[in-house]
Formats: C-alpha cells, structure tokens, sequence
C-alpha cells in the first residue's frame, strides 16, 4: 500500500467520474482518471456528425441539474471556460390544437399559465421550491437521515408517488401533459411508484436555476471540469479501455465510473458470492433511439411559446405519453412515441452556421432495440411542427446499440445507468450499508448506477470519492457541497 504509483484511480471521465477524481485531488492525493476514448466526458460530448460547422451533443443534451449541482457549483467552472446559455423558456409540451404548456423560471408565472390549475400548481411547487435549498444535499444522496426531516418528509410524501396517481392533482390536459412530459423522463411507466419525484426534481430545477445550455455543446462542461482537475495537478489518460485490474497502474483505491455489467467483467473475481449475486440481477431500463439533424431554419411549432423553448417535450396527452411508455416497457415499439426535443441552436449560435439550425432528440424503444425510429420520430415532429420535414438538410441517428458502443455505461441504450424504480432508487447496485462500496476492499463504484442515479450532477462520483476518502485514508472532507 505505501509503495503504490497512485493514491487513487478513476476508471471513466463521465461528470460522475470527473467529479470523483476533483473530490480526491481537492484532498491532496495523487490521482490518475482513466478514459478509454480519446476524448474525456462519456456522454458529455459534442460532434459535427452531419454537416461541417453543425455542433451535435452525442449523448446527453439536456441539463437541469447540472449549474444546481450542489457540488458542481463549489467548483469554479467558469474561470476554465464554462458559459451557461438560459432559453427563453426551460421547457414546453405542445398539444395538437396548436397550443402549448411551459415551464417558466417563475412558479408563479407557470402556474398562471396553468388557468384553472393555477391554485393546485402553486400548493405543489410553492413548498417544494421554497424547501429546495434545505433538502437539496439530501434529495441527491444515498439513503440517510436528513438535515431537515420534515421538509424532506414532506416532498418524499410526493416523490414517492407514481406519477399517473399525482396527476389527479390537475385537472387541464395542460396541467396533465407538462406534469407527463417531465415524468417521463423517468424512462418507465408513469403509473410506476416514484416516477412523481422525476417530474418534481426536474421542475424544481427549472424554477431555481433553469434549464440551461453549456455555450459551445456538452463537452464544454467535461472540458471544464477536466481543466479544473488538471490546475489542481491531476493527471488524464485517454484512449485505455480498462478491461481488467491487471490494466491498471497500482493505487490504494479505484472507483469506477462504469455500470455493474462492466464491473463484473473487470473485478468479479475479486468480490464476495453475495456481492456478485446482486450485481448479476442489476436490472437494464428502456433504452433510447437517437437523431441529430442539420436545419435550414429554426422548427416552424404551430405554437409560439415552444419556439422559446430550450426543451420541447412531444407526445400530445398524459395519456398518450402514458401508453406510449406502457407498451414500450413491455417490449414494444410505440407508433407515436413520447420525443425529447432539444433546440440549442435557437440559444448559442456556435452549434451552426448562421441562419442555419440544429435539433437533438430520442424517443424510447426497448433495451437492445435496432429498429430504426427515424420516419416515426421525424413525424412526431412534424405532427407540431407542419413543414419541419421541408427543413432538414442532413442527418444522423445512433440505435440502442450504437448508442452503446458510443459509451459503454448505455447498456442496451439505458442512459440512466440502470432502472430508477422504486427496487433500485435505494438499492442501486446493490442493498449495502454504502451503495459506493463493493465486497473488495479498496475498490468503489462511483456512476450513475449509484445513487442519486442519472443526470448530469455529479453527486455519484462526489459521494463515492468521500466514501473512499474516509475508509482508506481516514480523510472527513473539508470540501463539501454547500446550499443552493
């Protein structure tokens, strides 16, 4: 142990992984992160994949947690070149009559725009909003007794719910489609427990610090948490892909940025019959069909508020988007699918020519699906959109599969690192008194496998680096995340 080359290593740069070596190295210690592309970030990247000067984000796009990180916001990611864009509008659900419901920085303003479920938005998010800055460390950890227990009780009481029940809150199909659209991102059946804590985390997000877009594509975020890293004198190795302990310098500890499928494959021989048992039954969501389009002109909506959107969610009612995730769940492809639309261009005229514009979206299929969805996606689109087909000038779509070639933690296109049901909200990877630890001493999981799960936060990689800090090195951080 005292003759080692490394304090520490993290195998994967994702933002969980970024996160994980900043922790480390914040605390003095002799960090190696490991990427096996030759570009850091996982799925915090940016390519021209259609025409010459059309900036696409190739996985993650969307970001409405990461300026409310309550770690990535002690960092100073600004001085190392990151600029956050706000759209007009975080987010908006248009319906076929031509109308459309937003999410707005103001609660107020929101639930205004709600008519006759104003009252019952305020009685939602008013509480929520206001107890965010209390809660917020804790809505973002592992399983433990809060600072605060009656806010937290309070939100939980929503959050547990499933997201069909606590949309008998409303009574508009306004009200009832913007609450289904942020749910499902939860990529599973609305009608499943704690799908309502997606929705109101999301929102939440949006009323406090917006949705917001990293100027230049998602990789400016991974390269400003790499530099930060950097100045603070750790090291970078990319183009490895680590396929077993053997691949690795030595090091006291090692977390690991990976899903349990790849944990097993490169440390499963060292972990207890118990430990591996449970990560063998770690169960794989619905994975996700992507495209990227190059545009002649901005998306022509028929409503105007969702041409200010950042974020456009299409899939019409709460009960078309509800059967839409239903049968694709149960192994099937839906004929008019719930799309996530993302507009960038419309914001930070670096992703495109001038006068030119970019789109980014994905729709659910099932997990290792390859059936190509881009006519089906594309009508979605067009469906709210009347001539944006006229538009398109080049294009690229990525299957499940390719999707995971792309980055290994998207098994069968999951870019959730895993279902984030109620089995696994506490549970992930594994029913342990430290989700991050594994049966081998020494060795940490720091992705979003673990809790908080998905999103671009960076709290797995802070949480799981302060684990190995305290076991191996005895270390009670001195950089911890302070409120929002």
């Amino acid at each position: 142990m005292n003759n080692t080359e490394y304090d520490a290593i993290v195998v994967g740069s994702g933002p969980n992984g970024l996160a994980a070596a900043i922790t480390l190295r914040q605390e003095g210690l002799s960090v190696l992160l490991i990427e096996g592309k030759d570009v850091i970030g996982g799925g915090l990247t940016s390519a021209e994949f259609t025409l010459p000067g059309f900036v696409h984000d190739v996985c993650s796009a969307i970001h409405p947690l990461a300026l409310g990180s309550p770690f990535f916001e002690t960092l100073p990611l600004s001085d190392h070149g990151l600029i956050y864009i706000q759209p007009d509008l975080a987010a908006a659900h248009p319906f076929d009559d031509g109308t459309a419901a937003v999410l707005t920085s103001s609660v107020e303003e929101t639930a205004r725009l709600l008519g006759a479920d104003e009252q019952a938005y305020l009685d939602i998010f008013s509480p929520v909003v206001r107890d965010w800055p209390l809660i917020a460390s804790d809505v973002l950890s592992p399983l433990h007794f809060p600072k605060h227990p009656i806010a937290m009780a309070q939100f939980g009481f929503k959050a547990l719910t499933s997201a069909s029940y606590f949309a008998k809150r409303f009574k508009t199909k306004e009200a009832k489609g913007l609450w289904a659209g942020m749910a499902a991102h939860a990529i599973q059946p609305l009608s499943n427990l704690s799908t309502s804590a997606v929705a109101l985390v999301l929102m939440t997000a949006g009323h406090i610090k917006g949705w917001p877009i990293p100027q230049g594509g998602s990789k400016e975020i991974a390269n400003s948490l790499a530099s930060y890293f950097i100045s603070l004198g750790g090291r970078i190795q990319t183009g490895q892909f680590v396929k077993s302990l053997s691949d690795l310098p030595s090091a006291k500890t090692v977390l690991f940025d990976v899903t349990p499928k790849q944990l097993l494959q490169i440390a499963g021989h060292k972990f207890s019959s118990l430990y591996k048992w449970q990560l063998e039954r770690y169960r794989y969501g619905m994975g996700v069909f992507k495209i990227d389009w190059a545009l002649n002109g901005p998306i022509p909506f028929t409503a105007l508020e969702t041409r200010k959107a950042g974020t456009v969610h299409l899939g019409n009612t709460i009960e078309e988007i509800s059967l839409s995730e239903k049968i694709t769940w149960q192994g099937q492809h839906s004929e008019k699918p719930y799309v996530l639309l993302a507009q960038q261009s419309l914001f930070d005229d670096t992703r495109a020519p001038e006068g030119k514009h970019t789109a980014w979206a994905y729709c659910h299929v099932p997990n290792g699906s390859t059936k190509d969805m881009t006519a089906i996606i594309e009508q979605q689109v067009e469906r709210f959109a009347p001539g944006f087909k006229e538009l398109i000038l080049a294009k690229h779509s990525m299957n499940t599969a390719e999707v995971e070639a792309y980055n290994p933690n998207y098994i069968g296109g999951d870019i959730n690192g895993g279902v984030i049901d109620l089995g696994q909200l506490f549970t992930r990877p594994a029913l342990r008194r430290s989700p991050y630890r594994t049966s081998a001493k020494g060795l940490y999981i720091c992705s979003s496998s673990s809790p908080p799960g998905g999103g671009v936060h960076g709290m797995c990689g802070y949480h799981a680096a302060r684990q190995a800090l305290i076991d191996i090195f005895s270390i009670e951080l001195t950089h911890k995340p302070h409120k929002i």
